[in-house]
């Protein structure tokens, strides 16, 4: 993943690491049967394998391209997700839209690619990756009204 690229902005696996907190940190690592350290590695990995898909999909073919810039525009004009939403639940994914509905697609690809990498099992993978797209639709959200308002946070 292309981390931090001199600009000022935490890298999208900073600021899912900040959203996620360190309570919910420590329940992904219990998940993983891992400590704090191998769960950052983990959410690092899905978020690279996420962001990377999304990059994919946006340099495909037209349509897929199209669905993703949506996706974007959309990110742009919800709020960003609180509470039970933000935590796997139901009403965070119905509330994501578009883009909630393009991480859905692309989540079990990306566990079983970081399955392979990590040499976890699929399906706990695959819960974590459930876990982070409400997540990652937070951030996006915030990252989208940061730059509406002209770059604030």
């Amino acid at each position: 993943m292309s981390e931090n690229t001199g600009s000022a902005e935490p890298s999208l696996k900073e600021d899912v690491l900040d959203e996620l907190g360190d309570d919910r940190l420590v329940e992904i690592a219990d998940l993983l049967g891992t400590d704090a350290a191998g769960a950052q590695d983990v959410v690092g990995s899905t978020v690279s394998e996420l962001s990377g898909g999304l990059r994919e999909k946006a340099t495909a073919d037209p349509a897929q391209a199209e669905e993703v810039r949506q996706a974007l525009a959309e990110t742009q004009e919800q709020q960003p997700l609180r509470g039970v939403a933000t935590l796997g639940g139901l009403g965070g994914l119905a509330a994501g839209g578009l883009m909630s509905r393009l991480l859905t697609k692309m989540s079990r690809p990306v566990a079983n690619a970081v399955a392979k990498k990590t040499g976890l099992p699929p399906a706990t993978v695959s819960r974590v990756v459930e876990l982070l797209i409400p997540v990652l639709l937070t951030v996006f959200t915030k990252r989208a009204a940061g730059r509406k308002a002209g770059g604030a946070r």
